[in-house]
């Protein structure tokens, strides 16, 4: 697998972590220093941002990255992506699609996510179901 398909891969996974909860995994992913901001404006650091996804108050169902594009630059990529997100919030399903960012780096032969930002939303998406 070449290096875009590494990040690809990477950046699944932390799809995969999120619908599945998994803080720990989640964790393994993240940069130390990871910082994001979604699409409302709220800005998270790494903590905070793996509590509110793997805590129950959002409950992923999945991600889904179309048309990802993998830019490298030494040991930095930027991910871009229109996502397709599938969630519960309040009990209530949400289904939308935004346009995301994410800054990898590799450390130590690893990529990891040190942040990114997504929106604005641009529809409801699909239907839900």
């Amino acid at each position: 697998m070449d290096e875009r398909g590494e990040v690809l891969a990477a950046a699944r996974a932390r799809a995969e972590a999120l619908a599945a909860a998994d803080g720990a995994a989640l964790a393994r992913l993240l940069h130390p220093a990871f910082r994001w901001i979604s699409h409302t404006g709220e800005q998270f650091a790494r903590d905070a941002y793996i509590v509110r996804n793997t805590s129950g108050r959002v409950q992923w169902h999945r991600q889904d990255l179309g048309d990802p594009e993998v830019e490298l630059f030494g040991d930095v990529a930027i991910l871009r992506a229109v996502v397709t997100d599938k969630i519960v919030r309040g009990g209530e399903v949400e289904s939308f699609c935004m346009p995301m960012t994410q800054i990898w780096v590799r450390t130590d032969g690893v990529w990891l996510c040190a942040g990114g930002h997504a929106g604005p939303r641009l529809s409801p998406g699909p239907p839900s179901g």
